[in-house]
């Protein structure tokens, strides 16, 4: 199999499904990674349509590709996608779930979906080898790119503009233009794998221009994978360490890999370390700051706070182990639960997957989700497993590549929430589905002979989806960057809690700076349902207080308190200064004669 033309369409529709995403600067408020998010949807969405319809040898004979067979693993992750679109559904019907809230989640669960299918379809096909080659062309351009912006951010921080490199403040450690380092940090290790894959079939008829001399291809190899894990280590981030150690695992157990690129990945832990050493050296003559160093001296919490919301996620588990707090509403359960000791910053996500899917959906609901997303996992070793077994060594070390992108961004989501963002999620599904179609895998013949009319129908859906997230947003944007010739602000707020997707934020607005306690409490209908912050929590009982409801009011007021937020200073200053003892103290210094729990403030 040659590279053809249509090859060459398929490497810039995956460029586009994942470099833009990674490397966008330009942000729009109140979403930092907004336009990242709605590049990798229609980026994505590109790719597969260029998938469905650009491949001779991955469509039928009606030219659409054709949908894939569905085994054991297969159904079993679609399985899990369903109930938690269900769930979130219901969250909607019973919990007040704000419809905008509900219809994006259930679009990105949808979106998944379409892309573990098409993955599936493309290895059922016989089209896997050049589909994965050029999502590995697109992650190792993107992996390099975002190691020059954060190096840029390390080295010479007064050049972010922005525009095109993104502005940190985390002094000495690169977050990329993904703008936090664990998100960096698992592009790059993503990019790590793709390195690897590439130069490990780069003989290949089909991989130019990969298919270099043995001679040039290594050195060329170890410089870019070192670049990388130089990146891995500017971010400073724990899920950079983690992965690269897996990466060694991978390399120790893999006897499908050639001996190369057995000794790189076995290497990469020693080039991590030798990368901290430098620059740790480096800060100390130059008076620079180097984050990761800085931050091994100065963090006492070596968790980040995530012991302690785990910890108040499990008190959680044990109060509602049933129906759970419902999809979506971990925020509002608790930060209106009693949590003396709680941690300081207001987490939106319990940042562990598991925790996460049984404090929302309960326990059946929650690990039985869990238990098929794991099964999923398993058949998709398995069947990287069988492949190797029929000889097929190529195209298992593809499948296991593959498998092993999934489980790094598995391993980061025990860590924190990367699988809720548009340019993870949809690789790893993508990456995910293409192992799933091996999964009892006979050959091309083995796919079904009727065209996947849904498959082409949601590629195209998914790549104008971005286009209509971005103009829907803009009614929001109006709202906190307004142009010159804009409406007043009320006005823009009214516009703004039409739009389907975003209509929580202009609720946030609304419920923050309305005059009157009335417009508060309907702001607060849908804002809270999103993040209770500071300023939200502030307005929320001040407005119950002016209404007359004192006691919510105080319930609210003393969960705020818990988190000793200095925002808060202001509004409890009168709490913590002598006054007249005949005067009552305001409602938010005494706490609630009742006893609420978070459902009475739905």
């Amino acid at each position: 199999m040659r590279s053809t033309p249509a090859h060459g369409l398929l490497w810039l529709a995956a460029c586009l499904a994942v470099v833009p995403a990674a490397l966008l600067a330009v942000s729009l408020p109140p979403s930092a990674t907004f336009l990242n998010q709605v590049a990798a949807l229609s980026g994505w969405g590109v790719m597969a349509t260029v998938l469905a319809l650009g491949l001779p040898q991955c469509t039928d004979a009606s030219g659409r590709l054709a949908w894939p067979p569905i085994h054991w693993g297969l159904a079993a992750l679609l399985g899990a996608l369903t109930l938690l679109a269900a769930a979130c559904v219901g969250s909607w019907a019973w919990n007040g779930l704000p419809l905008s809230i509900t219809a994006s989640n259930v679009a990105f669960v949808a979106a998944a979906a379409l892309l573990v299918l098409l993955g599936a379809a493309t290895t059922a096909a016989g089209a896997d080898g050049p589909a994965f080659r050029a999502l590995c062309v697109a992650l190792l351009a993107a992996g390099l790119l975002s190691t020059v912006v954060g190096a840029v951010q390390v080295f010479a921080p007064g050049w972010a503009d922005g525009h095109w490199i993104a502005l940190t403040a985390l002094e000495g450690r690169a977050s990329g233009n993904l703008r936090q380092p664990n998100h960096l940090s698992s592009l790059l290790l993503w990019s790590l794998v793709a390195g690897v894959w590439l130069v490990e079939s780069g003989g290949a008829a089909d991989a130019a221009p990969f298919a270099r001399p043995a001679r040039w291809r290594w050195p060329l190899a170890l410089l870019a994978l070192a670049t990388l894990i130089f990146g891995l280590v500017l971010s400073a981030s724990r899920t950079g360490m983690v992965g690269v150690l897996v990466l060694a695992v991978w390399g120790a157990l893999d006897r499908g890999l050639s001996r190369r690129a057995r000794a790189l990945l076995l290497a990469m832990p020693l080039l991590y370390a030798a990368c901290w050493w430098g620059l740790s050296g480096w800060a100390e003559a130059s008076g620079h700051v180097f984050g990761g160093a800085e931050r091994l001296r100065s963090e006492s919490d070596i968790s980040s706070s995530r012991f302690g919301i785990w910890a108040n996620t499990l008190s959680l588990i044990a109060q509602h182990p049933w129906a759970g707090v419902g999809w979506g509403e971990f925020n509002l359960a608790w930060s209106l639960t009693p949590f003396p000791h709680r941690p300081v910053a207001f987490f939106d996500h319990t940042h562990n997957l598991p925790l996460q899917l049984v404090v929302e959906l309960g326990m059946p609901l929650g690990l039985g989700v869990t238990a098929l997303l794991l099964g999923a996992l398993w058949r998709a070793w398995r069947a990287t497993q069988r492949m190797a077994a029929r000889d097929d060594a190529a195209r298992a070390t593809l499948l296991r590549s593959a498998w092993m992108m999934v489980l790094l961004v598995a391993l980061h989501s025990l860590l924190e929430y990367p699988l809720w963002y548009a340019y993870f999620l949809l690789p790893a599904a993508f990456a995910w589905g293409l192992c799933l179609g091996a999964d009892r895998r006979a050959g091309p013949a083995a796919a079904p002979a009727r065209p996947g009319w849904a498959l082409l129908c949601g590629s195209l859906l998914l790549s104008v989806g971005g286009l209509i997230a971005v103009i829907d947003y803009l009614s929001v944007v109006a709202i906190f960057e307004p142009g010159e010739d804009s409406a007043p602000l009320p006005e823009r707020i009214v516009v703004g809690q039409r739009s389907v997707f975003f209509a929580h934020h202009a609720d946030y607005a609304a419920a923050t700076i309305s005059p009157t306690p009335a417009g508060v409490l309907q702001g607060v209908q849908g804002a809270r349902h999103f993040l209770l912050d500071t300023r939200l929590m502030t307005s929320w009982s001040r407005a119950l207080a002016d209404s007359g409801d004192l006691e919510r009011a105080r319930h609210i007021a003393q969960r705020l308190r818990e988190f000793r937020n200095p925002a808060s200073a202001s509004f409890f200053e009168p709490c913590d200064t002598e006054s007249d003892a005949s005067e009552p103290l305001p409602f938010q210094c005494t706490p609630p004669t009742r006893v609420f729990g978070y459902e009475d403030f739905r």
